[in-house]
């Protein structure tokens, strides 16, 4: 894959007035993170599949120049942090069940799923946070790193499928210390108001990142104002550039998740994000 395809999203950020083929003005403090790392195999431009944060993808999107990467978090069984996207194992490889079911162990062998014919060629497999934290240590200056946390577990009970948030908050920090990864470099992103106070107590230095939906904008902007929060996470399909300016207005970051295709948008706004957040 090209470079150009990976900073598609990019390009659609950094256009100041319309959506064209023409050079845009960047934003030269604008930082382009590969979304759920970029992808390791895609059977096309506009499928999701293969963008599970596997190594082989992180490894592509900093290849070509990202400052970072995004990665979706999960904890095991046995208490191990993996980097897996789905709610279900069953939806992109080759195990059946939720992450939380399985030991570590068991993970790390499965294989993911790209589809036909992409999976006689292609070998990825899950990996743990730790993996991707030594590996990341061996490449020189640590890369900005977006921590999603994927806290819904459908194999719990209805009312507790977040009960293991604060073990994975716990685990995170710890594995956060061996590696010795500069806070700085890494924001936490969650969906849920009761995990910011969770994630101040076991993570102070961490940054914070509140992900709202579209449809719930208004709450979400006043929950991240009240609770402090450094960033507001928005989908660029659904934001809306009047969106993104009171975030900014609110003194929040604002990081745009998005640019999948590509081939250029035939609708952009200026968003002017601080980050952005591309999938090849």
């Amino acid at each position: 894959m090209k470079i150009t395809s990976f900073l598609a999203g990019a390009v659609l950020a950094l256009t100041l007035v319309a959506c064209t083929t023409t050079r845009p003005v960047a934003n030269p403090k604008l930082l382009v993170l590969g979304h759920a790392g970029s992808g390791f195999l895609r059977p096309s431009a506009h499928s999701t599949s293969g963008r599970r944060a596997g190594w082989r993808g992180i490894r592509h999107a900093l290849r070509l120049g990202a400052d970072g990467v995004e990665v979706d978090i999960q904890l095991s069984q046995d208490s191990v942090v993996m980097l897996y996207h789905d709610q279900k194992l069953e939806d992109n490889s080759t195990g059946k069940g939720c992450v939380s079911q399985l030991p570590a162990a068991q993970l790390v062998q499965l294989r993911y799923r790209g589809g036909w014919p992409y999976d006689w060629v292609q070998h990825e497999r899950p990996i743990t946070f730790d993996t991707l934290l030594a590996r990341l240590s061996r490449r020189g200056p640590f890369p900005r790193l977006h921590l999603d946390l994927h806290e819904d577990d459908l194999c719990l009970p209805a009312g507790h499928q977040q009960d293991r948030t604060p073990a994975l908050l716990r685990q995170l920090a710890q594995s956060l210390r061996r590696y010795r990864v500069p806070p700085q470099q890494v924001l936490l992103v969650t969906q849920q108001a009761t995990t910011i106070p969770l994630a101040r107590t076991f993570l102070p230095a961490l940054q914070i990142g509140l992900e709202i939906a579209s449809d719930e904008f208004e709450a979400g902007l006043r929950l991240a104002k009240n609770a402090k929060v450094h960033t507001v996470v928005l989908d660029a399909a659904r934001v809306t550039p009047a969106q993104s300016a009171a975030a900014h207005a609110a003194g929040l970051s604002v990081v745009v998740f998005g640019g999948r295709s590509p081939r250029p948008s035939g609708t952009c706004w200026p968003l002017s994000p601080t980050r952005w957040r591309s999938t090849t």
